[in-house]
């Protein structure tokens, strides 16, 4: 076995194999920051280079490609408040917040770091967990699906600002236009014209609801705005400050590695599961959402904790965790390997290859990052009646690009309108959010577990992991009842 590894770490070593990766990684992280292109678009544009290269360079070319991107989408959150992908949303709360207090140096240092660290965790966990994971995977049906994501609805409670009546109209909102499009048993809700027959796109819906609004503000209330465009600074994080994030970190990446693991959760899922679970631990619980380093790093290490992870069940039982490794699995086959069990059997040399490589590229992402840093920092000079309409028509274009479709284009404009309204009524949008990416998940798993229980809504409490989970719930409502009760004891106690 050791025979094995040297060979396959001098099969990687070799200024090609380094030189795709770094481009990999580069390419990622820009592509992730522009906002509308995501990563599965840049995962399936370089599919058709992979066809004559060699197939261990190819899949990592691949990889390096979405693990860039994951991390890239949080550059644009950061500076100018326009998630680069879903699930850099999380980020963004934090992330603005800090960029517009002049410490957006600090906020993007440590999304590089809390990626970087996520990410190298995650990859370790492949290595040492990959069948354990994969058959505990197997094990959560629709009821413990069910059960998990109603568990991260909870995070609602925590970021709905100070009115937690306005957060659940909020959550409740997004719920409803989750549902939009045809459900698991064909029938169409909401569905007025043919275009939203298919639902409504994440992309679209998530830049219209965070980019949009600020560029209104910048037009609408320009007489009274007077900040100061965000700048990078000099400031590094302390080590006070990361050790201070350090928990939230490896809570983050644990988080990831496990839901990555599972076919379905993505990082989006990830990173607002483990922001949730941070903002209830932390000390500084209070001061999320209004620029707390430690919610970038736990966001951050979630989601690209979840990007090494998802090759778990790809590798071991072939089944792909999200739609980007769905693109993976066919590179896999059109390079003749067929990821399964019989994979560690016949091409085990490939595979180690694969993981040092997934090792390496971590490192790379550190390095790219940094200078990706330098390199966006020019974006906090352009003045803010150039930036205005660069970023929207980066948001135009970047939609359309998708999928060609006006449509789209129109949920954007509208999704900006329906921003900028909650804006102005102080209504929360991370709760619209949170339950728009959610929802589709939980609805889909309730249905599948009462179908299979022939109605039965026990069945959404009938394993000990269902159990669990509820357990949780009710844990997670008592506190944040008993902490409304305090906030209004309080104020009738300043009133009084």
């Amino acid at each position: 076995m050791i025979h094995d590894i040297l060979t396959a770490i001098q099969a990687v070593a070799t200024i090609q194999n380094l030189l795709i990766m770094a481009a990999g990684i580069w390419g990622g992280v820009i592509v992730g920051a522009i906002p509308g292109m995501t990563g599965t678009m840049a995962v399936t544009l370089a599919l058709p280079f992979t066809f004559y290269m060699d197939p261990v360079p190819s899949i990592l070319l691949l990889v390096a490609l979405y693990k860039g991107s994951t991390y890239g989408g949080s550059v644009s959150a950061i500076l100018i408040k326009t998630p680069g992908t879903a699930s850099a949303a999380c980020t963004a709360l934090d992330g603005y917040p800090l960029a517009r207090q002049g410490k957006a140096g600090k906020a993007l240092n440590m999304a590089l770091y809390s990626s970087v660290i996520g990410d190298f965790v995650s990859n370790l966990s492949l290595i040492f967990f990959a069948a354990p994971l994969a058959m505990l995977a197997l094990k959560i049906g629709p009821p413990e699906f069910f059960m998990l994501m109603l568990f991260a609805l909870t995070t609602v409670a925590g970021v709905s600002g100070n009115s937690l009546l306005l957060g659940l109209v909020s959550a409740a909102f997004g719920l409803l236009l989750a549902t939009v499009g045809e459900d698991m048993y064909g029938s169409f809700r909401f569905a007025f014209t043919p275009d939203m027959q298919a639902g409504l796109a994440i992309a679209p819906v998530l830049i219209g609801l965070f980019a949009l609004p600020e560029l209104i503000k910048l037009i609408v209330l320009r007489a009274d705005t007077r900040e100061e465009a965000a700048t990078l600074g000099a400031q590094h994080v302390t080590r006070a400050e990361f050790m201070g994030s350090l928990r939230s970190i490896l809570k983050g990446s644990a988080i990831g590695s496990v839901l990555g693991a599972i076919p379905g959760i993505g990082p989006s899922a990830a990173a607002f599961f483990s922001y949730g679970e941070a903002q209830r631990s932390s000390r500084n619980g209070a001061n999320f959402g209004n620029g707390e380093l430690e919610g970038i790093a736990a966001s951050e290490s979630a989601n690209n904790g979840a990007c090494g992870a998802t090759m778990i069940p790809l590798l071991a039982l072939g089944v792909p965790g999200d739609v980007i490794t769905g693109v993976m699995l066919g590179a896999f086959m059109i390079q003749g390997l067929t990821p399964g069990p019989m994979l560690f059997q016949t091409n085990l040399h490939e595979i180690y290859m694969l993981l040092i490589g997934m090792l390496v590229s971590s490192v790379l992402l550190f390095f790219a990052g940094k200078a990706t840093m330098r390199m966006f920092q020019h974006v906090s000079h352009i003045p803010q009646t150039l930036l205005t309409p660069l970023v929207l028509l980066l948001c135009l274009f970047g939609i359309y690009a998708i999928s060609s479709s006006m449509f789209d284009v129109a949920v954007l404009l509208v999704m900006g309108l329906v921003g900028f309204a909650m804006f102005l009524l102080n209504i929360p949008t991370a709760p619209f959010l949170i339950a728009f990416i959610l929802g589709p998940t939980l609805e889909e798993n309730m249905r599948r577990a009462i179908a299979i229980s022939r109605g039965d809504p026990m069945v959404l409490v009938s394993t000990p992991i269902t159990w669990g989970f509820a357990a949780l719930i009710v844990f997670v409502i008592a506190i944040t009842i008993r902490r409304e009760i305090r906030k209004n004891n309080d104020r009738k106690a300043l009133a009084s």
